[in-house]
């Protein structure tokens, strides 16, 4: 007998908290968790819905009076590099990237905890410890690769990067802060644009968007974004139309949004 049965992930709403973001406002995330054999079609799905992944949960920004988070992405077959993005290739031409299964090294650590103590020292990742580090390489149900980015024997940076079925997802990123001239923020995510091409996946997800912020607004520089907007994914093609400010209309309510969820098909049983 063949019975059918919905996949049928639970939602929840985290307690609010101290945006990271934006001074004064106050953060709240829709969450799920990511387990099972339909894993990675769960990420898949719902990260073409503005989702993104923390070891074993999926989350997606839901403040009770903000919306100014937003999910994105680079459309890498409408990028086009610019002149600074190109010097940016060019100052780190002799950096040999290395890819391998997630495994977490003492060397990926103290590249992490320099990071964090140099350019977010108040965040909430400040205090990790180097078992919750290895947790959050490590613990991941899908396909996801450390891709590492190396200068002979040193290790300059690292993306902890998620294969999804149209791209790659950068689920964290991090790189040596003593070395701002190198701009290796920026050229983590023009080498993952080459390896998006390269394998023929049309999008690179970033995570999220923020306006107003001096951390999450840089990926507007970037060409061929698009940012997922009123239930959809919009070209971004004017950042100054968009802004931070409160309002509460600005926000769909939690069991609304969770409504509007598209999710994966359900899958036939066999007893």
């Amino acid at each position: 007998m063949r019975h059918t049965l919905p996949i049928a992930p639970q939602f929840y709403v985290t307690a609010p908290q101290v945006c990271p973001y934006l001074d004064g406002r106050q953060e709240r995330k829709l969450f799920t968790a990511l387990q099972g054999e339909e894993a990675q079609k769960l990420n898949d799905k719902l990260s073409q819905q503005g989702f993104r992944r923390s070891q074993n949960v999926l989350y997606r920004p839901s403040c009770a009076d903000c919306s100014a988070c937003l999910s994105a992405r680079i459309n890498v077959n409408k990028f086009k590099i610019s002149k600074s993005q190109k010097r940016v290739l060019n100052k780190n031409k002799k950096l040999e990237r290395k890819l391998s299964t997630p495994w977490a090294t003492e060397d990926q650590y103290k590249l992490f905890c320099r990071y964090l103590a140099a350019r977010h020292a108040n965040g909430g990742m400040a205090d990790m410890d180097v078992f919750e580090f290895a947790a959050m390489i490590e613990e991941t149900p899908i396909r996801t690769r450390i891709i590492e980015y190396m200068s002979g024997t040193q290790l300059l940076a690292i993306s902890l990067t998620d294969l999804i079925k149209d791209g790659l997802s950068m689920v964290y990123s991090f790189y040596e802060p003593q070395l701002p001239r190198l701009s290796l923020g920026t050229f983590i995510i023009l080498d993952h644009i080459n390896l998006a091409q390269e394998a023929g996946l049309p999008y690179l997800y970033l995570g999220y968007w923020v306006p107003g912020s001096s951390k999450m607004g840089y990926k507007a520089n970037f060409s061929g974004l698009e940012i997922y907007y009123q239930n959809k994914w919009q070209v971004l093609d004017k950042p100054e139309q968009f802004s931070a400010e409160l309002h509460p209309m600005n926000t769909v309510p939690i069991a609304e949004q969770v409504a509007n969820l598209s999710l994966p098909d359900s899958k036939p049983i066999v007893e």
